[in-house]
């Protein structure tokens, strides 16, 4: 596969910083969700507390999925700043370009993913 065009790098850049943005927003959104569910009986009956805690609970776990994803992000956007960005972190071989399409976050070609 050829080396990235300078174009090419440009255009995941912009998917990358969009998609970070997305994350930021998000997280900053449902942060109330995760705030510790209130135990007082006199203000909420037993049944709405168990399923605020589920609810809870649901939204820590989102938040903790958009955390991770949020850091590959950051990385792979740090790889772009770093020169480094296409090139498989396992083998140093080029990720091919489809792959970025699908992920751009992607840190690793297919034959390493395997």
């Amino acid at each position: 596969m050829a080396k990235l065009t300078k174009s090419q790098i440009k255009n995941f850049k912009a998917l990358l910083e969009a998609e970070r943005d997305d994350l930021r927003r998000l997280a900053a959104a449902s942060e109330e969700d995760r705030k510790p569910v209130e135990l007082d009986q006199t203000t909420v009956g037993r049944l709405s507390r168990m399923d605020a805690m589920q609810n809870q609970a649901m939204a820590l776990e989102t938040g903790r999925r958009r955390e991770q994803e949020l850091r590959r992000v950051e990385a792979a956007l740090a790889r772009i700043e770093g020169g480094a960005f296409g090139a498989c972190a396992a083998c140093g071989e080029d990720v091919e370009l489809k792959r970025l399409k699908l992920d751009p976050a992607t840190p690793i070609c297919i034959g390493c993913a395997h």
